[in-house]
């Protein structure tokens, strides 16, 4: 980030997390170089993504909360990156990943 002004990070708070890494820390310390984030659900030390999200280690509620609390300008989008479940679409799916995302807002 330090090369420039115009450097600036693609944060994803999952692998960010998979990695052993503090998003919220990271945020809280770099938010003027994050151009967006990346939300999903993630288990530590290179796990899996989680298709229930909240289950996962990915400090997403904290991290949502942060973002509300301090009104940071960068966008945060939902990442469904884990297999759609038998008998589901993407569809339901992404619906589902918006309902736990509001809940975290409330």
């Amino acid at each position: 980030m330090a090369y420039g002004k115009y450097n600036g990070v693609n944060l994803d708070i999952g692998h960010f997390t998979a990695a052993g890494y503090d998003a919220v820390a990271f945020i809280k310390e770099h938010h003027a170089k994050i151009t967006n984030l990346h939300i999903k659900d993630r288990k530590k030390d290179h796990g899996p993504n989680v298709a229930v999200w909240g289950t996962g280690d990915t400090p997403m509620k904290e991290v949502l909360q942060l973002l509300k609390k301090e009104k940071y300008p960068f966008p945060a989008n939902l990442e469904l990156e884990y297999p759609v479940p038998e008998g589901s679409d993407i569809i339901a799916e992404a619906k589902k990943c918006l309902a736990y995302v509001k809940s975290c807002l409330a």
